[in-house]
């Protein structure tokens, strides 16, 4: 008879080429090596760019007048590379509108420095590693957009000096807030209008009043309205003071049926300062 074969221990099989485990422990390797390259990265890179924090402190105010502040929307501050465009900081100005005695005299003369602590103002800080061209644009008021104006300028910086003492990168921003209160935009009048009331608000860009004899005077702006009627222009309109602050208003004689374009601007001669705002209505046939 033959003898059955002998049982040998069973012993566990060793992993081929496909398991599981193989294959783990390529992934943490894997992983920890690309930790270990970030890490080395974080460390080395700063060195090697030589880059150094520099703070930049920009302030918006108004041509003849206050800061562009919170009470306006304030005003975006973009700050680019002005050789690459590339974008190193952006927000929007923000606090108030600054101290009017401090602001607001003949005498300040040219080291004035005209902001206060809580002159709104927008604060960046961008890494640069050589002297760079900045670029900042300005846009604002935002509150106000029909009457925003756009300030384009460029300074040098250079690595480590900041640009923060006195009023920091001071940019003038041009223009009135001239708002159309009526006629609202695409009113429609009936055939039988005669005359229609135009009023507008007029105000600083800052959003300081303008009233007669005031500090912002309203006898020195001239505010008009520029007519056409089917793309025909009309004699312009003279719109005057109207008791209230910033508040200028005409009427105008209606004596034909048509599309009527109405713009309304605000010019002083002293400063040149101007700023406008249009609207439109239509008069039945």
């Amino acid at each position: 008879m033959s003898r059955p074969p002998k049982s040998r221990p069973s012993t566990p099989p060793s992993p081929g080429p496909h398991s599981p485990i193989p294959r783990l422990k390529h992934a943490l390797l894997l992983a920890a090596l690309a930790l270990a390259a970030a890490v080395a990265i974080i460390l080395i890179a700063p060195r090697v760019a030589g880059a150094e924090p520099t703070d930049i402190t920009v302030r918006v105010l108004s041509k003849d007048a206050k800061f562009v502040g919170s009470s306006m929307g304030g005003a975006r501050v973009v700050l680019r590379d002005a050789d690459t465009g590339a974008i190193l900081a952006e927000g929007v100005t923000s606090g108030g509108t600054g101290d009017t005695k401090v602001l607001m005299h003949a005498d300040g003369g040219r080291r004035a420095t005209l902001s206060s602590d809580d002159a709104a103002k927008f604060d960046a800080t961008i890494d640069i590693d050589e002297p760079r061209l900045i670029e900042v644009e300005i846009l604002g008021p935002l509150g106000q957009r029909q009457s925003a104006n756009r300030v384009t300028v460029t300074q040098w910086a250079v690595p480590g000096e900041h640009i923060t003492g006195g009023d920091g990168w001071l940019i003038e921003l041009p223009g009135y807030v001239v708002d159309v209160l009526a006629p609202p935009a695409h009113m429609k009048l009936p055939a039988e209008t005669a005359k229609v009331d135009l009023r507008a608000n007029v105000s600083l860009m800052c959003g300081c009043p303008i009233t007669p004899g005031g500090l912002w005077d309203a006898d020195e702006l001239a505010v008009k309205a520029l007519i056409t009627r089917n793309g025909e222009k009309l004699p312009p309109l003279d719109l005057a003071y109207d008791g209230q602050p910033s508040q200028f208003a005409g009427t105008m004689t209606v004596d034909q049926p048509g599309l009527y374009d109405v713009t309304v601007y605000a010019h002083n001669p002293r400063t040149g300062n101007t700023g406008l705002d249009r609207t439109t209505f239509i008069v039945a046939k």
